[in-house]
C-alpha cells in the first residue's frame, strides 16, 4: 500500500490526518495550528519560569486551578463548582474511559448523533458498544425517537463537522427525556470555545432535570500549543459509573507543566482571547468562501457554523474520496466526509471538510487546490 498516494480506499479520519501532518498543505485535522497571538507568545516566553513553578506546586492544586480556569472561561460554572472532574491526556482518552465504564456496568446500547467525527463511534464500538445512529437534525430540533432500551444518548455539540449547537431549550428537552427513561446523557463539547451559543451552563440544566450525565471537554482544538492539551471528564458527584476506577487503570495524571499552561491560556481566553480567536476563524472562513464560491459550483451548507472546521458541498457527480485522493497526490490534505457519516458513508461523499485553524496563506493555498480540482472537472 502506498498511503501517500492514497491507493487504499478506506481510511479512518485520524489516519488521513496523520498523513497530512507528515508533509504538504494540511487543512485536515481540526487541531489549532495557527500562529500564537501576542498575549499567547508572552505566556510561551515564560516557559522556563512556568516549568519551575510546576515543579514546586502540588499537582493536585495545579489540576484544580486548570480545571476551574478552563471551565469558567467557557461559562461552565456549575461544572467547575459542583461536578466531579477528571483530567485526561485528550478527549479521546476520556471517551475510552467513559466507554469502559459503561461496559463495566453492563450498559452497551448507545444512541449516537449522526454524522459526527468517526473516532467517537470507532472507540465505543471497539470496546463492544452497540450503536444506533440518530439523525442530527432530529436531535437538534427535538423530534428524534430514541430506540428502546437505550442506555446512553450521545451528542457532539457543537457538532463536528457541521458546527450545529444543541440549544439551551433542546438540552432541557433531552435532559427531561433521559431523566424519565434512566438514560445517561453524554456530551462531547470539544469545539465549545468557538461558539458563544454553546457556552450556556450545561451542568446546571442537567442537574436541575435530575439527569445522569457525562461531559467531555477538550483544549486541543482551541490554542496552538503544539498539542500540549488536556481533556476533561465531567460527571455528577456520587454517580455509580466507575469512571475514577477506570481512569486509574489507564493513567496516573497529566503533566503539571501542561496543567499550568492550560490555566494561563484559559485565563488569557477569558480576558479577550476567545474574541480574538472567533475573529480569526471567521476571517479564514470568509477567505475560503470568497475563493471557492466565485465562478464554481461549490457551496457552504452550514451557514451558522462558528467552529474551526467547515464543510464544503461538492458539485453533482463529484465525490469526496476521489477529490481528497487527487489532492493528496498534490500534497494538499483535506478530509472526505464519508467517515463522519459512520453508519452510512455514502451520504458523506457530497462533502469535504477543511480546517480553519491555520495561517491564512495555508487556507488560501488549499482553496486554490480545491478550486483547481473542481475547474478541471
Amino acid at each position: 500500500m502506498d498511503d501517500l498516494t492514497g491507493s487504499r480506499d478506506v481510511f479512518n479520519l485520524t489516519e488521513l490526518e496523520r498523513l497530512a501532518i507528515r508533509s504538504g498543505i494540511n487543512v485536515a485535522d481540526g487541531h489549532a495550528r495557527q500562529g500564537l497571538t501576542g498575549s499567547q507568545q508572552k505566556i510561551v516566553a515564560r516557559l522556563p519560569e512556568l516549568f519551575a513553578r510546576a515543579a514546586a506546586i502540588s499537582e493536585a492544586v495545579l489540576d484544580r486551578e486548570a480545571q476551574v480556569a478552563f471551565l469558567s472561561a467557557l461559562g461552565q460554572h456549575t461544572a467547575a463548582a459542583e461536578a466531579e472532574l477528571l483530567t485526561c491526556y485528550s478527549s479521546s482518552v476520556a471517551i475510552e474511559i467513559f466507554g469502559r465504564s459503561l461496559l463495566a456496568m453492563g450498559a452497551r446500547r448507545i444512541a449516537m448523533m449522526h454524522p459526527t467525527f468517526d473516532n467517537i463511534p470507532d472507540i465505543l464500538r471497539g470496546i463492544g458498544m452497540e450503536l444506533f445512529p440518530v439523525n442530527e437534525e432530529q436531535l437538534i430540533d427535538g423530534s428524534a425517537q430514541l430506540p428502546r432500551d437505550i442506555k446512553v444518548l450521545f451528542f457532539t455539540t457543537p457538532n463536528n463537522p457541521t458546527g450545529r449547537v444543541l440549544s439551551c431549550d433542546r438540552l432541557k428537552h433531552w435532559a427531561g427525556v433521559c431523566a424519565k427513561r434512566g438514560i445517561i446523557l453524554a456530551l462531547d463539547t470539544s469545539f465549545r470555545g468557538f461558539d458563544t451559543a454553546a457556552k450556556y451552563d450545561h451542568c446546571k440544566i442537567l442537574t436541575e432535570a435530575g439527569c445522569r450525565y457525562v461531559i467531555i471537554e477538550d483544549t486541543g482544538k482551541l490554542w496552538p500549543t503544539l498539542d500540549l492539551k488536556i481533556g476533561l471528564l465531567v460527571f455528577p458527584r456520587g454517580d455509580p459509573l466507575p469512571l475514577r476506577r477506570i481512569y486509574t487503570d489507564i493513567l496516573l495524571g497529566v503533566s503539571p507543566l501542561i496543567l499550568l499552561l492550560v490555566r494561563h491560556f484559559a485565563e488569557d481566553a477569558a480576558a479577550g482571547g476567545f474574541d480574538e480567536l472567533h475573529r480569526f476563524v471567521a476571517s479564514n472562513r470568509m477567505l475560503l468562501q470568497t475563493h471557492l464560491t466565485t465562478a464554481t459550483p461549490l457551496s457552504f451548507p452550514d451557514v451558522d457554523s462558528r467552529i474551526s472546521v467547515v464543510r464544503i458541498a461538492l458539485p453533482v457527480d463529484t465525490f469526496a474520496t476521489d477529490m481528497c485522493r487527487a489532492l493528496r497526490r498534490q500534497g494538499v490534505h483535506v478530509l472526505p466526509c464519508g467517515q463522519f457519516h459512520w453508519a452510512e458513508p455514502a451520504a458523506g461523499e457530497r462533502f469535504v471538510r477543511v480546517a480553519l485553524g491555520r495561517p491564512p496563506d495555508v487556507v488560501r493555498a488549499a482553496a486554490a487546490a480545491i478550486r483547481g480540482y473542481v475547474e478541471r472537472g
